[in-house]
């Protein structure tokens, strides 16, 4: 075949398109189980699927939009950002982009060139590791231990900023972990690459789902200005049940957008226009929708947790979010192999530890995916399985 980008063949594969590949081979009772893949199991709320409909009606839905967002969106999207975290946020403060995906690749372009690094808490995001590879920067781990909770060091990070490290990558709630970082260590982050000349990014795209008594996730935004070295990412797409309709968002200093619309131009030009239309309304009226779902899927992890207290030689050690970080009962065996039997043999879908660069002994299980009857039968599967 004639030669392609070496770099491009050099990144890893997204993991879930094999996992599914072994469950199709599962021929037992029950069907397929699938706690691999993040997505809600729940439709988008009544109101939020007339919008979309109506937009997509309407021909102006299909040309194209701003290149940072609608306006409306951007507008109300600030707004919930102050409510949120108590601060004065401008819709010149964040983009709208095709997915959390997207704003993590434009804001990577952006910070970061060929032969620099970027710090990633480990067990990383699969996709966050995948885009820098294609990119030719480092991802420099950063390991965070299961008896710390898996929150990363600021110290441990700081030792491992040299000349080449233009950005610190946190995820919380993290994916894989599901763990949550406490508000004072992002500010000792955020602190340490101020005084480093480097940016934070904080991933933030769980934070709809955080549990009682963690309203406001870090005091970063609280103030009258956007922190001048901090990006903020966010995903629409669990918080309003729309993942097919690619809805992200980017927090950044105002001078750093026209860089970052340059990157956007490229990439997309602009997030789908009907679904815009639809979250900009959305964000204001579907409070206490989204507060019945936080609070559904508080319910499913004190289900999962009750299940792995039940389930001997499985060990429960990080839950949050949408996810259940455990380590398996079958000693030195394989993760990749583990989940295969699991998948090919119980049906139960999951993510091994390695695929985030974490330990053999770990599987990621992805708990939102199902309601109670899908963790009672997650229970059943895995103890058949250890049986």
């Amino acid at each position: 075949m004639t030669p392609l980008n070496p770099r491009l063949l050099d990144t890893g594969s997204p993991p879930i398109p094999e996992i599914q590949a072994w469950g199709a081979r599962y021929a037992g009772r029950g069907g397929l189980l699938n706690m691999c893949q993040a997505v809600p199991s729940h439709a988008p709320a009544p109101g939020m699927l007339e919008r979309l409909a109506r937009a997509a009606g309407d021909p102006a839905s299909a040309t194209y939009g701003p290149i940072l967002g609608e306006a409306a969106l951007r507008e109300a999207y600030a707004a919930d950002l102050g409510a949120l975290y108590g601060g004065r946020i401008d819709a010149a403060e964040v983009a709208i982009t095709a997915g959390c995906n997207q704003a993590y690749f434009v804001a990577m372009m952006a910070l970061a060139q060929r032969g620099d690094a970027v710090l990633l808490p480990t067990p990383w995001y699969f996709n966050h590791r995948m885009t820098l590879d294609m990119l030719g920067v480092e991802p420099r781990p950063l390991p965070c231990r299961a008896e710390a909770g898996f929150v990363p060091d600021p110290e441990a990070a700081a030792a491992l900023i040299d000349a080449r490290v233009r950005a610190i990558v946190l995820v919380t709630p993290n994916n894989p972990t599901g763990a949550i970082y406490p508000p004072e260590v992002i500010a000792r982050f955020h602190a340490l690459c101020r005084e480093r000349g480097i940016w934070l990014v904080l991933d933030e795209t769980y934070r709809d789902f955080l549990p009682p008594g963690h309203d406001r996730p870090h005091g970063l935004l609280s103030g009258e200005t956007w922190p001048e070295n901090l990006v903020q990412l966010h995903s629409f797409s669990k918080s309003f049940a729309i993942p097919g309709h690619r809805l992200g968002a980017l927090g950044a200093p105002a001078a750093l957008f026209p860089e970052l619309g340059k990157v956007m131009d490229c990439v997309q030009i602009c997030a789908g226009r009907p679904a815009q239309a639809a979250l900009a309304w959305g964000l204001g009226a579907l409070a206490d929708w989204r507060a019945a779902n936080r609070a559904e899927m508080q319910a499913r992890a004190a289900a999962v947790r009750a299940a792995f207290d039940r389930l001997p030689g499985w060990e429960l050690q990080s839950l949050g979010a949408y996810f259940a970080y455990v380590r398996h009962p079958f000693g030195d065996t394989s993760a990749w192999r583990v989940a295969e039997r699991l998948a090919a043999g119980h049906g139960l879908l999951c993510l091994p530890g390695p695929a985030f660069a974490g330990e053999e002994a770990h599987l990621r299980i992805a708990f939102a995916n199902v309601a109670e009857a899908g963790i009672a039968s997650m229970e059943a599967r895995l103890r058949a399985a250890s049986a």
